[in-house]
């Protein structure tokens, strides 16, 4: 067992991944929450689609993959809220209709302009791939992550569970509106090497989805999410490594499976629970100590 968990880090390539999969987990597993809430869990879909796109147009144009996702995730980002909030649109039809041009703007790159861009490794994550640079990125998005939660953690937590209350309290909520998608496309950018572009959304909803089970106090919530998210990260990297897959499939595999588990488990508790009450409540039950009556 310990040749299992040791053996990956003797690679250097195999910490890198490691290190960027802690960030990523946690930032992911954080911001699931607040994305479950909002009922805004196809935002993670969509701006993975605008980073391939801006991937793809940045490539062409011979500038660095992070540069042509940033700006791309950020353009979509900044176009989703204003579509949003000015055209009076719910949220899913602006991400749909933003982040599918700029993919098929980066699709159609791709066929008119021929690069080396390993499509593969883009869509499902490669930590063979993992680098400083990623790393870099990881810890700086990770860095402004948590400075964000911390100063506008109330403010985003109003605006989360009653956004019209916010706005009568004096809160900016077309800010914080705003802050929140720019907050999403950062952790998305972060996440490509490790995760793909096609999996990043699965990653920033199986959380706290399986927090949402487990229990219901915000704050609870939030801790248990962020766990979650760095639990199914380093799974997900030893067992890619130990069964050379994609490093993004086996970690959504892997929250999807203790999805599984809490969802049976919850179910069958809450059953349990039920036929207990039940019992307990019908008229004339007496409770009975069977050790009682056998030392009498």
């Amino acid at each position: 067992m310990s040749e299992l968990l040791l053996v990956p880090l003797e690679y250097a390539f195999f910490g890198r991944a490691l290190l960027a999969g802690l960030l990523i987990g946690a930032m992911s597993g954080a911001l699931s929450v607040f994305v479950v809430l909002r009922r805004m869990s196809y935002i993670g879909h969509g701006l993975a689609h605008a980073v391939l796109g801006g991937v793809a147009v940045g490539v062409a144009m011979g500038v660095d993959l992070y540069v042509g996702a940033i700006a791309a995730t950020a353009l979509a980002a900044v176009l989703i809220d204003r579509v949003t909030r000015r055209r009076g649109l719910h949220a899913d039809a602006a991400i749909g209709v933003v982040t599918t041009t700029i993919f098929a703007i980066g699709v159609g790159t791709l066929a008119l302009v021929p690069t080396r861009v390993n499509l593969e490794a883009l869509l499902f994550g490669n930590i063979l791939g993992v680098n400083r640079t990623d790393l870099s990125v990881a810890a700086a998005v990770g860095a402004a992550f948590l400075v964000l939660v911390v100063v506008r953690y109330k403010a985003l937590v109003f605006t989360t569970f009653d956004p019209e209350v916010a706005r009568v309290h004096g809160i900016r909520v077309d800010r914080i509106e705003l802050l929140f998608s720019l907050l999403t496309a950062a952790v998305v950018v972060a996440s490509v090497r490790v995760l793909g572009v096609l999996l990043i959304a699965a990653a920033v909803v199986l959380p706290a989805a399986i927090a949402r089970l487990l229990t219901r106090g915000f704050a609870a919530m939030l801790a248990l999410s962020t766990a979650l998210g760095v639990l199914t990260a380093v799974v997900g990297l030893y067992l890619s490594f130990h069964v050379d897959v994609p490093s993004g499939p086996t970690i959504v595999v892997t929250g999807a499976l203790l999805f599984v588990l809490a969802f049976v488990g919850t179910a069958v508790a809450g059953r349990l629970g039920l036929a207990r009450a039940r019992r307990d409540a019908r008229p004339g039950t007496i409770d009975v100590d069977p050790i009682a009556n056998v030392s009498r």
